[in-house]
């Protein structure tokens, strides 16, 4: 090791800093996916932004990998590293709203149960994932894709500046009227470029929402896909929601003798006036008969959190995607030969229709170049028993293969597992040169690699 010790990191960082001789390491050192095991030479738990610029010098002075932690939610496990250091920002999870403005400003540790905590009490929101233990970070420099996307556009779309430290230690305001380049990389090219240690966003009224799941059997499944893909092209934009691939959890609006079946989803979110949404839901029900459904009006971060208890933290996670810009027929019949062998009540298939706003906003605009695709798809391979590995993955992976050839080359950064680096160009687009310049300006050894990676 260099000079810079963990002593002298211990003495600059207000936060807790734990080695594996500290209580509370084993913790610590947890990720989201049990299947990623790693131990970090140090976890500083940041408290504030100080706390990171000490961290991101910390390893690069010793040339120790460094891991960027926000939500915990990646899949590839990217918020640890062995023998490296990790920068978890949770401590870093204040929201403050301005009701006047309509605008947020979330800590680089907030999630969305805690953006949507502080938002709906005036009656506002933006753009979020599925699931409130999500990172607001993590999803937005991913791109952002949630219920209200087709409305308001993607979570990026809302940003107005982010708080950045970068490789060298330097700490940056990155919007469009300062360090526009670094502020169009973040906006869809992940972590790559530096630490997000706080974000500020615009938000839109929503408040109350009409909707929730919809199951239908499997084999309407054809009818129930094509159905939502046909209406949807032009739906009004408070329309969200999605169609999706399910276990059927135990839950008291299914019937006891259903659960454990494999249904067709739909997943719907109207926000907008709710008589006209139960009006514009009622549609689905056209498409094939209804076998359970708990649909109603709800407050928005009831639904945006009606998931949480299905995904915990500890399970085994494998995931795969691709943006779709056609779901043809063909596509569809992939998704129903591979569907019905969802391998736990936890693992899902979701269809994210990004047409409506996401649509207008140039290709070009952010590095979230996959403005032309009107789907993106992921197969959410979870289960709770390291055993079946081997299946699950499997399973993942003969699903992925067989609706590759009916999808686009890219998929959504957010949704990619960790041997997915060879695609990391696909998923750009024409945006990826761009990206390696500005990767080359803000970071050029490389010091932010643990995550889909843009090499300079």
């Amino acid at each position: 090791m260099g000079e810079y010790t963990i002593e002298d990191l211990r003495e600059r960082t207000r936060g807790p800093v734990f080695t594996d001789a500290d209580e509370g390491y084993d913790q610590a050192r947890k990720v989201y996916n049990a299947m990623i095991d790693k131990n970090p030479r140090v976890v500083v738990r940041c408290a504030n932004a100080g706390d990171v610029m000490a961290t991101v010098g910390f390893a690069a002075e010793n040339g120790l990998d460094l891991a960027i932690r926000g939500g915990s939610h990646s899949v590839p496990g990217f918020g640890t590293v062995d023998d490296g250091v990790v920068a978890d920002l949770s401590l870093m999870n204040n929201v403050r709203v301005d009701p006047v403005t309509r605008t947020a400003r979330a800590g680089g540790g907030a999630t969305w149960g805690d953006f949507n905590a502080a938002t709906h009490a005036f009656g506002l929101a933006t753009t979020g994932g599925i699931i409130s233990t999500t990172g607001v970070s993590g999803l937005t420099l991913g791109g952002g894709i949630g219920y209200l996307s087709r409305g308001l556009g993607l979570s990026c779309d809302n940003l107005i500046s982010a708080d950045v430290v970068t490789a060298d230690g330097r700490f940056l305001i990155a919007s469009e009227k300062e360090h526009d380049d670094l502020f169009w990389a973040l906006r869809g090219g992940g972590g790559n470029f530096g630490v997000v240690t706080a974000l500020e966003f615009r938000l839109a009224p929503v408040e109350t929402i009409f909707g929730g799941p919809m199951l239908f059997e499997m084999s309407d499944g054809a009818a129930v896909l094509a159905g939502f893909r046909d209406l949807i092209k032009d739906a009004p934009e408070q329309l969200g929601g999605f169609p999706a691939f399910q276990l059927a959890p135990p839950l008291p609006f299914i019937p006891e003798d259903r659960h454990g079946d494999p249904f067709t989803l739909i997943v719907a979110c109207w926000a907008g006036d709710l008589d006209q949404g139960e009006q514009e839901i009622a549609k689905f029900r056209e498409f094939a008969p209804v076998v359970a459904e708990h649909v109603g009006a709800m407050p928005y971060p009831a639904l945006n959190s009606a998931f949480d208890a299905l995904v915990p933290p500890g399970l085994q996670h494998y995931w795969k995607a691709n943006f779709v810009t056609e779901l043809t027929d063909d596509a569809i019949q992939a998704h129903l030969q591979h569907a019905p062998g969802l391998p736990a009540v936890n693992s899902t298939v979701h269809i994210y229709p990004i047409n409506g706003a996401c649509h207008r906003v140039p290709a070009d605009a952010t590095a979230f170049a996959y403005r032309d695709a009107t789907f993106a798809t992921v197969i959410a391979g979870m289960w709770p028993d390291p055993a079946a590995n081997d299946a699950g993955v499997d399973w993942v992976r003969g699903y992925y293969d067989a609706v590759s050839p009916h999808s686009e080359s890219g998929g959504y950064i957010n949704f990619m597992a960790g041997d997915d680096q060879g695609r990391i160009a696909d998923n750009y687009k024409g945006n990826y040169d761009r990206l390696v310049e500005v990767k080359r300006k803000y970071d050029p050894d490389n010091l932010f690699h643990l995550n889909q990676n843009i090499a300079p």
